[in-house]
């Protein structure tokens, strides 16, 4: 069951904010507010200048004309200085901010099993999107709109000074009475843009629920060609790439009739959008020219008034002018919020089968039960011993519970009642396809260590012993084994990688099943001879393995729904 949502956008915003990298992060920002602060200040200036500028004009004053010019190219440079460099710092900023999420989200997911339990239990969608994409949209965006309102509400300060003192009051007759209206244009600037902001919010509002569905279905088409390419040669040998293709355009068309939607509210954005700044255009020059009309300041201060109603209207805008981003960053932090919640809860079968480590300990089980994630009853165990150096086969019909009983046992799956103690020491699972991945071949055959773990005589040699020895000659070859290799020689593979890595206890399930009797019997006599002394859980159907273990643990076929299938043990 999905967690109550508890995390929230500040939340998540604060978490870079008070970590370890925070003070460089915060000099980052005082730096970058600075220029900001600096920039607002060249506009200030460049808005006194055009009234010279352009009295100047109107009078033919040369005198005045070309030092002009040369303020005009001094504060145009200090500007771009300011405007490249506050851009490259944000930048950095942005990226470090990343960086220390990626690598906290990465450490959530892949921590405790974080990982396997959302994708078993199906609790988000497309986790891969959300680190990738989601984590970089939050912090550029969210560094762009904070510096973004900090710089509008200064110059929005600055520049409210400026008209109130320009403009003057608007005097006005009202039922014989002189009315005086002091900051005028302020006024205006302000209930024009109050409306603007409404009808804003008013037609763009569904945006946001539209772009966190957009976000998901491009993640699941992203999803679905990755796992086409994945399993491309399983495809080629069922002949369907005409399943595929109808597949695809299935999630494609998802995307088509949700982009509808963008494309829909995206339009009334726009149409609002463009209106209010159209008008904008205009409306301050009406307003300010009847008293220009009226000879209360020169044409350059008319225009001056112009450019600081725009700025000021445009500060107040800013709501306006950002409502497209705010929306996509809305519907990121919902994504990431809801992702974090899953990260952070206990595991909602906490409380079932309790796993405990014990130094040197056998593997022993008591009152175990085995559930299904809904609760239902799958399979009840005997209490077991299995000893040090005790090699055992696990036997069943498909469906009885074997791979969930090894699932237990490895500490992936909780659903139950009873108790697992298990040793301590290394332990390898071993699974019927083994991951494979990306890599170098000496990467394959080390993981999950690192490839420096064991020199080439190692690889090489169990190579050879487990019957790959052509391999032996591309141990630093980059590919994709998974697709390279067969099935059978993946799980050749998955035996050196065993030899290599000398487990103390040693579960496979199916790990032989794509090879011959031969092949199968060769590595397991392979496998004892190497590792005399390891504990040895097998699941296999296949009578011939019985030479390999003295124990057998048969799960006879029961009715779940009756306490589930009973299970018998006893030496072969």
């Amino acid at each position: 069951m999905t967690p109550a949502k508890k995390n929230t956008a500040w939340s998540l915003i604060r978490l870079f904010w008070v970590s370890q990298e925070r003070w460089p992060a915060r000099g980052l920002l005082a730096l970058i507010v600075a220029m900001n602060l600096a920039i607002v200040y060249i506009n200030v200036r460049l808005n006194s200048w055009s009234a010279q500028f352009y009295n100047a004009l109107e009078s033919k004053d040369t005198a005045h004309f070309r030092p002009l010019l040369l303020s005009f190219t001094t504060l145009a440079l200090g500007y771009i200085v300011l405007a490249v460099y506050a851009l490259y710092f944000k930048q950095m900023l942005g990226f470090r901010w990343r960086r220390w999420l990626t690598a906290d989200y990465l450490h959530r997911w892949l921590g405790e099993h974080a990982f396997y339990r959302i994708e078993r239990d199906r609790l988000a969608d497309n986790p891969d999107q959300r680190i990738a994409d989601d984590l970089q949209s939050l912090a550029t965006t969210t560094l762009a709109l904070s510096l973004d309102l900090l710089s509008t509400v200064v110059t929005l300060v600055s520049f409210v000074v400026i008209l109130w003192s320009l403009a003057g009051p608007l005097l006005a007759h009202v039922a014989g009475h002189a009315v005086s209206i002091p900051g005028y244009m302020v006024w205006a600037a302000a209930a024009y843009a109050l409306l603007g902001s409404f009808a804003m919010h008013r037609f763009g509002r569904p945006l946001v629920g539209v772009n966190y569905q957009q976000q998901r279905v491009e993640a699941n088409f992203r999803f679905g060609l990755v796992r086409l390419r994945e399993n491309a040669e399983s495809i080629a040998l069922y002949d369907g790439a005409r399943a595929e293709a109808a597949h695809a355009a299935t999630l494609f068309e998802r995307i088509r009739d949700n982009w509808r939607l963008v494309m829909r509210y995206t339009k009334r954005l726009t149409l609002v959008s463009s209106l209010y700044g159209q008008i904008a255009v205009v409306l301050p020059l009406a307003l300010a020219a009847p008293r220009y009309f009226a000879g209360a300041f020169s044409f350059g201060v008319l225009i001056q008034i112009g450019r600081a109603f725009d700025t000021v209207s445009d500060s107040l805008s800013w709501f306006i002018n950002s409502y497209a981003t705010l929306a996509e960053w809305r519907a990121t932090v919902n994504r990431l919020c809801e992702f974090r919640d899953l990260l952070e809860a206990p595991p909602p079968e906490a409380g079932g089968i309790e796993l405990r480590m014990a130094e040197g300990a056998a593997v022993r089980t008591h009152g175990l039960q085995i559930a299904l994630p809904n609760g239902q009853p799958l399979l009840r165990v005997p209490d077991l011993r299995i000893a040090r150096g005790g090699r055992w086969l696990v036997r069943g019909p498909s469906g009885a519970g074997k791979s969930t009983l090894l699932r237990a046992l490895c500490g992936l799956w909780h659903f139950g009642s009873g108790s697992i103690v298990r040793p301590a020491a290394h332990v390898l699972f071993v699974p019927q396809r083994s991951y494979l991945p990306l890599g170098s071949l000496r990467d394959v055959l080390a993981y999950p260590d690192a490839a420096s773990a064991h020199d080439d005589a190692a690889y090489q040699e169990v190579l050879g012993a487990v019957g790959l020895a052509p391999l032996a000659a591309s141990l630093d070859e980059q590919t994709s084994w998974s697709s390279r290799l067969s099935p059978g020689e993946q799980q050749r593979l998955a035996f050196a990688r065993v030899l290599l890595q000398r487990p103390e206890l040693l579960v496979l399930d199916e790990a032989t099943s794509a090879l011959d009797p031969a092949a199968e019997h060769a590595l397991y006599a392979l496998l004892l001879q190497r590792l005399p002394e390891v504990t040895l859980i097998s699941v296999a159907h296949r009578e011939a393995l019985q030479a390999f273990h003295p124990h057998t643990v048969d799960l006879a076929p029961g009715a779940a729904g009756k306490g589930g299938a009973p299970m018998q043990y006893a030496p072969a």
